[in-house]
């Protein structure tokens, strides 16, 4: 009876050395954690600050940030497991595993990183830019490891996968310096079309936003049932090509009418 009880104590007294030594590194995990948590974030934003990265582009700079915090995060998780008392190996083996799994269960993520990778290496876009892609188009808002987020013009946040930006055609409206304006006005074919170039050239000379170099030209660029289609291109800052476009739609065909210039009349059709 006296040995039953002797045995009884000792189990209890290694559960409670069992349960203390878990509670204790339990807890140091959730310090290490926590501290790892704010050394992280400490790095990230001394990285933020680093003038290496404020060298390169934004785009570039805000990829290897996110990779560095995940890599960082990664390390934390397996130095915490470590702690617990699991051993390294079994920790790899794991690792091992669960990244088979997860490759073949998020393929399209993985391609959508791939695909973040490859756009921070051709850099088609940056953060900034306004473009066209996947039947979306928007200002380039940030790139992360697996999205590209634009905003559009009536403030939508749109999320594009990478990897279906790196498949798709890419608009970069805004990447290059100038911009060229182009506008198609139907003129009658029995107006004078000296004339109709000149009324259209006088109000390209009194815009404030055109560029003399390349010049701006007024062309006959095609044929219309009753007329003609005459072609205005001119230059402008990218910056300035709203301005302009708005600015010559309303008043080129504000001259034309003052000065009595005819549109191609509309045929009629009958129903016999």
């Amino acid at each position: 009876m006296e040995a039953s009880i002797n045995n009884v104590g000792k189990l209890v007294e290694k559960i409670s050395d069992g349960a203390i030594d878990i509670g204790l590194k339990l807890v140091l995990a959730i310090v290490i954690y926590i501290v790892g948590s704010f050394i992280i974030r400490k790095i990230i934003r001394g990285m933020g600050k680093m003038k290496s990265l404020k060298s390169i582009d934004t785009t570039a700079a805000d990829y290897i940030t996110n990779f560095v915090k995940f890599a960082l995060y990664i390390v934390l998780i397996v130095s915490i497991v470590a702690l617990l008392g699991v051993p390294m190996s079994s920790v790899i083996a794991a690792i091992a595993s669960v990244g088979v799994a997860i490759g073949l269960a998020l393929q399209g993520a993985l391609s959508n990183i791939a695909g973040g990778i490859m756009l921070l290496i051709f850099r088609p876009f940056s953060v900034g830019d306004y473009i066209s892609a996947g039947g979306e188009e928007g200002v380039v808002r940030t790139i992360s490891l697996v999205y590209t987020v634009l905003t559009t013009i009536d403030n939508r946040r749109i999320s594009i996968p990478n990897g279906t930006l790196m498949n798709s055609t890419i608009c970069n409206t805004t990447v290059e310096e100038l911009r060229r304006v182009d506008l198609h006005f139907d003129i009658a074919g029995s107006e004078d079309s000296d004339q109709v170039e000149k009324i259209m050239a006088d109000v390209i000379e009194k815009s404030e936003w055109k560029l003399d170099h390349p010049a701006p030209q007024v062309l006959i660029t095609a044929g219309v049932p009753g007329g003609l289609t005459y072609t205005v291109r001119v230059w402008v800052k990218t910056s300035d090509y709203w301005n302009e476009y708005g600015a010559l739609m309303k008043e080129i065909p504000a001259a034309l009418n003052k000065a009595g210039i005819a549109r191609p009349s509309t045929p009629i059709s009958v129903n016999k």
